[in-house]
C-alpha cells in the first residue's frame, strides 16, 4: 500500500465521485479506479458501493477514511518538517487585486493554525496577468480565476463562480431579471491592453472582440462602465458600488477560481496550501 494510492482513496471518499476525483488529482479515470480497485484487493473487500444512485463509501471505506487521514497528515507532516530544515519556510503567494473572496480568509485561517511558523507573502497583481507573476517567478502559487494559457503550469479548480453584467442603475437593460451576451453586443465594453493573455480577455469579453476604453484593475472596470457607460462582465456575489448594477448573463460560463502553480516545483507548502485551500473555497450550504 502506498501513500500516493491512500490520496486517491481519500480524494475519492471526499467527493463521492469518481470523475471529480480523478479532476481534483489531475488524472484521467481509469488509472485512478484501477488504483482504488488494487487496494480493494489488498484489504479483502469493497470500499465503495457503486450504484446508478452515485457512490458510498462501505463499512470497509469508512474504516479506512478514519486512518488514511491522519496517515496522510502524519506523511505530510513530515515533508514539511524536512523541508523546514532544508530553509524552505516562505511561500508567496499571488492574488488578483481587489479579491474579497471569504474562501481566502478561511483559507489564510487554516493556514496559519496548520504552519504557524512559516512566513507567507502575499504579492496582489491587476488584471492584465491573471497567473499573478508565475511565469516570471515572483510567485510561488497563485489563487486566481481562470482561464489563461497553462503551458508550463499545474492548475486545480477550486470552485466556479456565476457572472453578469456590469451596468449603471439607469441603464434600461439593469431593469431586466436576466440578460445574453446577444443583448449587449452594440454596447461598448472594457477591454483589457494589448499583450494580455487572449483566453483571458476572451473570457471576460463574452468570447468577442470589443471596443471600449482600457483597464487594468477592478476600480477601472467600475469607473469605466460609470463614467462612459460601457459594460463588461463582473461576478455575481460582488457588491458594485452605489451607481452600479449586476444582471445575471445565463450563456456566460461560471468564472472558475483556480490555484496555480509550476510544473515541477515540488515545494511541499504549496501542496499543503492545495489541500487546506480545496476545502477553503468549496462552496458554503
Amino acid at each position: 500500500m502506498e501513500l500516493r494510492t491512500l490520496r486517491y482513496f481519500v480524494a475519492v471518499a471526499e467527493e463521492l465521485h469518481f470523475g471529480r476525483a480523478a479532476a481534483r488529482l489531475h488524472m484521467s479515470q481509469p488509472p485512478l479506479s484501477r488504483a482504488i480497485k488494487q487496494l480493494e484487493s489488498e484489504f479483502g473487500g469493497a470500499l465503495f458501493d457503486r450504484s446508478s444512485a452515485g457512490v458510498t463509501l462501505t463499512a470497509v471505506g469508512s474504516v479506512l477514511l478514519d486512518e488514511a487521514r491522519p496517515l496522510l497528515d502524519q506523511a505530510e507532516s513530515v515533508r514539511i518538517r524536512v523541508a523546514a530544515a532544508a530553509g524552505a519556510t516562505t511561500v508567496t503567494i499571488g492574488v488578483l487585486g481587489d479579491s474579497a473572496d471569504p474562501g481566502a480568509a478561511r483559507l489564510a485561517t487554516a493556514y496559519r493554525r496548520k504552519h504557524p511558523h512559516v512566513d507567507v507573502r502575499i504579492r496582489e497583481t491587476g488584471l492584465t496577468d491573471p497567473t499573478c507573476g508565475l511565469r516570471a517567478e515572483r510567485v510561488d502559487v497563485a489563487l486566481t480565476r481562470a482561464p489563461f494559457d497553462e503551458t508550463g503550469l499545474t492548475v486545480h479548480e477550486l470552485r466556479a463562480d456565476p457572472v453578469g453584467a456590469l451596468l449603471r442603475a439607469d441603464d434600461p437593460l439593469a431593469r431586466r431579471g436576466s440578460l445574453k451576451l446577444a443583448d449587449l453586443a452594440d454596447r461598448r465594453w472594457f477591454v483589457f491592453p494589448e499583450g494580455t493573455d487572449p483566453l483571458w480577455q476572451s473570457y471576460w469579453n463574452g468570447g468577442e472582440p470589443r471596443e471600449g476604453p482600457v483597464v487594468r484593475a477592478v476600480v477601472e472596470c467600475r469607473q469605466a462602465v460609470l463614467w462612459n457607460a460601457t459594460v463588461g462582465m463582473t461576478l455575481l456575489d460582488h457588491a458594485p458600488p452605489e451607481g452600479l448594477t449586476v444582471v445575471p448573463v445565463t450563456d456566460m460560463p461560471p468564472s472558475r477560481v483556480v490555484a496555480a502553480w509550476n510544473q515541477g516545483n515540488t515545494n511541499p507548502l504549496i501542496r499543503s496550501l492545495i489541500h487546506i485551500a480545496t476545502t477553503a473555497y468549496r462552496p458554503r450550504p
